[in-house]
């Protein structure tokens, strides 16, 4: 589109916003009807860890999505010369899991609990027996039911309970909803009836612990919206919450909220089944689309949804990319020692590119990136830890090597499940994420460490909000009758730009026995866990 065509379609309110809460930033799109971003906005932010509990404050929500907002509509007007005043449809993606739980009065009822917290192993154990599946600890009802088994006080005033995608919107629209691959971060989903599980809601119902409260768990849950219904419109409060400044007015269509999972299968078009990508970031996920049933109940992966409900295998990893960012800045801080000032791109770029001339082994070096605690390879805690051997080959190729690999560690513990005990295998995977942005460096590191071909998409920089603007216009374009599926392939993605990267058998070799000294490694940092407990 030309700048004459997209200030036109911003003056219609012919545009779409995807806005999305993630680990570490917050950011604001404005995408038009040919699905090219023509604002963006962003607000960096950090989780905090208050009495034990991963959390985010909600005047930090509202300040950092109000500042979104603000920059990417300043943008608006400055490169098309229009003040933003319409949109046609909003969506809203946050981070899955976590606690949010509301009284009455619609008043928070304890700080945010994140899907970072590894403190609901009771419950989660406790309800997989149950439920004869699997429930993680990030998962909401393993939070409630935590808080009931701790006697926690609140409890009995819970009215409602949501995601933080779930919060937005609801502050937004006034709707209580999510969408199915957020809800079934709730609560286990059942694709045929797209809503919570019957028979496992009764279950709960049932437990001597949760009888002694006056609220029903299905009445204090958010209804279950699919891709492509609307959930609601923007109210004039709402838009004075995304707008303080008041140009914005009422009645955009609401996407249904959905988690950050959801809005990377769309942003790589993996919703069909036998697809599947990979999110990596501050935490990293895999979703594969099934096509059969599990063969067994499995702690290390989660059955979700996709945005139409259809069955997921997901792996998820608390650590991914944190760590390698805080050594990159202690690179940067050098730099800056000596009088250089490289802009980001250019420092990643360069650690990352000496990276390929390590040893395929990452010459015997390991490193454990876990900022907070990790499930998959039963770390209570965080403690990052980098450890070498006095005969281990110790040089900046090596090292960077050692941090790319132990990026994608705990995701490769878990694919390997799928791989060896349920048989699942793809040709290949489409990732997304800020360490692909240098090319094919993390992209062929993550082929050789999972043994599959991994495509990374032109449209791989633009993520979760970009693919949740994307749902806001199925939503105004489900009247033609298209899937999902059809939609994707034949308006989003019909002339995608990609690259494949094939595993190269000599990196498959080094990751593999990085991986072997990775294990082998694990009980030096339980030991650094415990001896350093809080």
């Amino acid at each position: 589109m030309s700048a004459e065509e997209i200030a036109q379609a911003v003056e219609s309110g012919n545009i779409s916003l995807g806005i999305e809460l993630g680990s570490t930033r917050i950011k604001a799109v404005l995408v038009t009807p040919d699905f090219k971003t023509i604002a963006a906005g962003s607000y960096v932010w950090e989780n905090e860890l208050k009495d034990g509990v991963w959390t985010y404050s909600l005047e930090k929500v509202w300040a950092g999505i109000q500042a979104s907002y603000q920059a990417m509509a300043t943008e608006v007007h400055d490169q098309y010369g229009v003040t933003l005043t319409k949109i046609g449809s909003i969506g809203v993606s946050a981070m899955m899991h976590g606690y949010m739980a509301f009284n009455q009065d619609d008043q928070l009822l304890v700080p945010f609990r994140t899907w970072r917290n590894n403190i609901t192993e009771q419950a989660a154990d406790d309800l997989t027996k149950l439920f004869g599946f699997n429930i993680p600890q990030r998962w909401s009802i393993a939070h409630l039911y935590q808080a009931i088994l701790n006697q926690e006080d609140h409890v009995k005033d819970v009215s409602f309970m949501t995601t933080l995608a779930g919060y937005v919107h609801w502050q937004l629209s006034g709707e209580k909803v999510v969408g199915i691959g957020d809800a079934s971060g709730i609560f286990p989903i059942d694709s045929e009836t797209k809503t919570y599980r019957h028979d496992f809601l009764e279950q709960f119902r049932g437990l001597k612990a949760v009888r002694q409260y006056l609220w029903d768990i299905q009445d204090i849950l958010p209804a279950v919206k699919v891709a492509g219904e609307a959930a609601g419109q923007l109210t004039a409060d709402g838009a004075k919450l995304l707008d303080p400044k008041g140009n914005l007015t009422a009645g955009s269509v609401m996407a249904p909220p959905e988690g950050d999972a959801g809005t990377g299968m769309v942003g790589t078009n993996a919703v069909r089944e036998r697809t599947g990508n990979i999110s990596a970031g501050t935490s990293a996920f895999s979703m594969v689309v099934l096509d059969q049933p599990m063969k067994a109940v499995h702690r290390d992966i989660d059955l979700v949804t996709t945005p139409t409900g259809l069955p997921v295998a997901m792996v998820h990893t608390n650590n991914c990319s944190s760590d390698i960012n805080a050594w990159v800045n202690l690179f940067k801080e050098f730099a800056q020692s000596i009088g250089v000032d490289l802009k980001p791109d250019e420092l990643y770029g360069a650690l990352f590119n000496k990276s390929t001339e390590g040893d395929a082994d990452a010459g015997g070096l390991l490193n454990y990136s876990y900022l907070s605690g990790e499930n998959i390879t039963k770390m209570t805690a965080g403690r990052p830890l980098f450890v070498r051997t006095p005969n281990s080959h110790f040089n900046l190729a090596n090292f960077v090597k050692t941090q790319l690999y132990a990026a994608f560690a705990p995701l490769k513990i878990g694919m390997d499940i799928l791989a060896n005990e349920e048989h699942i295998h793809l040709d290949s995977l489409i990732a997304q994420g800020g360490l692909f942005r240098t090319p094919k460096v993390g992209q062929q590191v993550l082929a050789d460490s999972l043994n599959t071909p991994i495509t990374v998409m032109s449209t791989a920089s633009e993520g979760g909000p970009w693919g949740m603007a994307v749902l806001g216009f199925y939503v105004q374009n489900k009247a033609a009758g298209e899937t999902l599926e059809d939609y994707l392939d034949k308006q989003v993605f019909a002339d995608p730009e990609s690259t494949t990267l094939a595993p190269d058998p000599a990196g498959v070799k080094g990751s593999n026995a990085f991986i072997a000294n990775y294990k082998q490694g694990l009980a030096i940092e339980v030991q650094a866990v415990d001896r350093l407990a809080d």
